[in-house]
């Protein structure tokens, strides 16, 4: 049988929450098209990290900006959603695995196409 750990089930009810509230509820532009990816918490439950994604990679500062400006009221949303004691301060951080996948997938498409001309 398999045991997670509670900041593992809390992260993922976090992550399901936040993108509940930015698809429902979030009205800044600037958060369009954002996924959450991942959410990390620490073991005491008092720090999150929200990873999230956004479909054009440029965007990054704005998507940031909008996070800043929303962050107090996703607490606020957060803590009536979920039965926790305290709610973590949450930081939110761009995930660079898609830029990273993108960037392979373009190298590898290079190398095959250089392989069919020679």
């Amino acid at each position: 049988m398999i045991h997670f750990k509670r900041a593992d089930r809390v992260g993922g009810q976090v992550q399901k929450e936040i993108s509940d509230l930015l698809q429902k509820e979030i009205r800044d532009p600037r958060l369009d098209f954002v996924t959450i990816m991942r959410v990390s918490i620490t073991d005491n439950l008092r720090s999150a990290r929200v990873y999230f994604s956004v479909a054009e990679g440029g965007r990054k500062l704005d998507v940031m900006a909008g996070f800043k400006s929303a962050s107090g009221y996703l607490r606020r949303k957060l803590s009536s959603r979920l039965k926790l004691r305290y709610i973590p301060e949450i930081e939110f951080l761009y995930d660079e695995s898609f830029d990273r996948a993108t960037r392979v997938d373009k190298v590898l498409k290079a190398i095959r196409n250089g392989n069919q001309t020679g």
